[in-house]
């Protein structure tokens, strides 16, 4: 991720790499809190709190607006209390006995029962139905609620008509009612069990933070609930602790398990000055953290609300669902209402009401609802689960056409902070030695390069062994560092500090230096006692997940680019390093969408991939724009969505959920539509010449599994793994000496 200074597009001369010891350098942590103090030279403000729709206090995911009010508790208890009332409605029908072969039991009032009971189970059973019904009815939306609401009030009518013997019909359909309120109740339970289960990420989320957190003050802890934690104080967190909101460590370092944030499954090593996140564990140590966020401000907040708006969220196949469902009706309604007339202009009154009922029941657009809502719910937790915040349901629909990843270099494919990638010394000095030296010398700036020379040296067996120290440490500004170590004097500097003494690069080192150069890293020069006795190379590491997303997203038929403000050469060497297909070097932030557009125009679908300040512009005219490192930044509205972490290869779990949920979502808009307009007709008795017929409790069971079907598919995404490091496996984290690991090779 990019800091707020003009790196992205105007790269440090190597000379000036000294030049600006006040310049604070980003952490390159993926939550940090930033001010971006010069957006607003780019007119890329971004406010906090405006990429949000608005959502139900209890973010519930609605899947149709029958459900509206209503509950899996509801529905569960409705059930079971109706399948109780149902089993004397079965076992004294009459037609039940004669076709189990079984005498029905006869006491006085024993023919009410059936009747009592059944009134019983319309009342109360269906009332969620004949409201529903009403609802659609009085908002001139008919569907599936509106459905079910004529079916069972035809057999509960046709039913009383019989029971009160008027007009001499036999239409007892008590049980076929008591039964079919009963399926259907069971269908909207575990419908509504289904989504619960899916929409549990924001529960999950909810559940991250701890109640309570050790205050402390004055020296002591004192334990205090979450809610009453401010801005500005200061808390323990012990080892295995998890972090009570967004914060700075103020003393301590720690291993953090981020994987419920970021997705990252290793745990990330945090210091002093690094920020940590709500919801986050301490691994190993005690940290001290100073609260930097509270409340609705954190993170966690913040992608609380942004799940609950993506699962909330309309897209095209939603839409598509929701016109298939109203035709449905109308195909149902006329379906149902020629079976009443050919039936009895057939002379069989009591089969036209009997086949009527049938159609309305098995038109049920029941599975039809559900086929997208809960294919859109699992996908949004799945991908919170991965890391892929998604604001814009639309955007991980179009992910799967997507024809180029459009990258942003610096944060992004890279770290965006100055590392050692190089080391050369002139005989009679080992690398060791030399950083060790440099890095002697710069131990008491706070320079971006300084600290990029003492994690360097740090990480190097020989030269941390040799634990030397500094003292006397002065800074030239443009000129480089000095300081006394082990009794001689060390400078550190680039180019113009060789200048200014009247010195050359030696020989030895001059073809490795020059090649350093060539491609565009930093070059700076150790002196001890006024002569030079090596050289570092400085630049922008590369991520070493970087390689991996490139090369998976190229197997998967997408083409990758890069875009960045930095030199050419510089651009060329991470680009062939990396294996890009194309590079566009030297561009400044305003002028980035222009590429997207370049791209598009010639036919391309477009994914940007960028920090979402200074590309901004470019994320919102991709067709899809992805911010990648979210935190506190969640509320970024030029992309369509965030990743969470920093980890470029979580744009291959958006390609695989998106190629993933749109054939769930085409699977079941078929399964759906196709099995009620192969089963009307079924229904509607086309085939009753031929002794095949069904009775609406059949029609019923036939339409629940149907549900049950669509529902079971949907339910297969959550087999799909979407971990960065399985989809394309980098590199293990290396602890080696830093120049072992080039960030990019000369162009060849």
């Amino acid at each position: 991720m990019s800091t707020p200074h003009h790196h992205h597009d105007h790269p440090m001369a190597p000379e000036d790499l000294h030049a600006d010891h006040d310049h604070g350098q980003h952490t390159g942590h993926p939550l940090d809190h930033r001010d971006h103090a010069d957006e607003a030279t780019h007119g890329q403000a971004m406010p906090h709190g405006h990429a949000y729709s608005a959502v139900d206090e209890d973010h519930q995911v609605h899947t149709h607006g029958e459900h509206a009010g209503h509950s899996t508790a509801m529905f569960k208890n409705k059930f079971w209390l109706s399948l109780v009332l149902s089993i004397p409605v079965v076992v004294f029908s009459p037609m039940v006995g004669h076709l189990l072969g079984y005498h029905v039991p006869e006491f006085p009032g024993s023919t009410w029962i059936a009747p009592v009971l059944g009134t019983v189970i319309f009342c109360y059973g269906g009332m969620p139905f004949l409201r529903g019904g009403l609802t659609e009815l009085k908002s001139r939306q008919p569907g599936m609620m509106l459905l079910i609401a004529m079916a069972i009030t035809v057999a509960f009518a046709a039913s009383w008509v019989t029971t009160l013997g008027v007009g001499g019909f036999e239409l007892d359909f008590w049980w076929e009612l008591a039964l079919l309120v009963v399926i259907m109740l069971l269908g909207h339970w575990m419908e509504m069990r289904a989504l619960g289960a899916a929409s549990s990420a924001l529960d999950a989320l909810a559940a991250l933070l701890p109640d309570e957190a050790e205050k402390v003050v004055d020296g002591e802890t004192v334990t205090v609930p979450v809610s009453e934690l401010a801005v500005g104080d200061v808390v323990l967190v012990r080892s295995g602790g998890r972090v009570p909101a967004d914060g700075q460590i103020l003393e301590g370092t720690a291993e953090f398990d981020e994987s419920m944030i970021t997705g990252e499954s290793r745990a990330v090593a945090r210091g002093v000055g690094e920020t940590v996140v709500a919801g986050t564990v301490a691994t190993d140590n005690a940290v001290r953290v100073r609260i930097g966020a509270v409340g609705e401000d954190t993170a966690l907040a913040g992608i609380q609300r942004m799940v609950a708006a993506a699962q909330e969220s309309s897209s095209r196949a939603q839409a598509l669902a929701d016109r298939a469902a109203a035709w449905l009706f109308w195909f149902a309604l006329a379906a149902g209402l020629l079976t009443a007339v050919v039936w009895t202009m057939l002379g069989q009154p009591d089969d036209a009401v009997v086949r009527t009922v049938t159609v309305l029941v098995i038109a049920c657009p029941h599975a039809l609802g559900l086929a997208i809502p809960l294919v859109i719910a699992i996908s949004t937790e799945r991908a919170a689960k991965a890391g892929v915040l998604i604001k814009n349901r639309m955007a991980l629909e179009r992910m799967r056409t997507i024809d180029v990843v459009l990258f942003d270099k610096t944060g992004t494919l890279t770290e965006g902070a100055h590392a050692v990638t190089g080391v050369a010394a002139v005989p009679g000095v080992s690398e060791g030695q030399l950083l060790a030296l440099a890095a002697a010398a710069e131990a008491d700036s706070e320079h971006p390069v300084a600290r990029a020379i003492v994690t360097a040296a740090a990480q190097h067996p020989e030269a941390a062994g040799l634990g030397l120290r500094g003292s006397g440490f002065s800074s030239v500004t443009g000129r480089g560092v000095r300081a006394s170590v082990d009794g001689a004097e060390i400078a550190v500097g680039g180019p113009n500090m060789l200048r200014g003494l009247g010195l050359d690069t030696p020989a030895e080192i001059a073809g490795t230096t020059g090649e350093w150069a060539g491609r565009g890293a930093g070059v700076l020069h150790v002196l001890r006692d006024g002569a030079v006795v090596g050289a570092l190379a400085l630049e922008d590491k590369v991520r070493e997940e970087s390689r991996a997303a490139v090369a998976a997203l190229q197997e998967r038929g997408v083409k990758v680019a890069m875009i960045t403000g930095d030199a050419r050469q510089v651009a060329e060497a991470v680009g062939a390093q990396l294996g890009i297909d194309e590079v566009f070097a030297e561009v400044l932030p305003q002028d980035k969408d222009t590429r997207v557009t370049e791209l598009q125009e010639r036919g391309m679908t477009v994914a940007m991939v960028g920090d979402g300040v200074n590309d901004a512009p470019a994320l919102a005219r991709a067709e899809v724009g992805i911010a990648i490192g979210a935190g506190t930044d969640v509320a970024m509205e030029s992309a369509g969505v965030v990743l969470a972490g920093n980890d470029p290869r979580a744009v291959l779990s958006m390609i695989d959920l998106s190629r993933a949920s749109y054939t769930k979502m085409v699977q079941n808009l078929v399964w759906a539509t196709g099995y009620n307009v192969l089963a009307v007709p079924l229904a509607a008795g086309v085939l009753a010449p031929v002794g095949v017929v069904l009775s609406p409790a059949v029609g019923a069971v036939l339409m629940s599994a149907s549900t049950i079907v669509v529902a079971l598919n949907a339910q297969l995404l959550r087999r799909i793994d979407l971990d960065p490091a399985h989809l394309a496996p980098a590199p293990a984290r290396r602890h080696e000496p830093a120049h072992e690991q080039p960030a990019a090779a000369p162009v060849r």
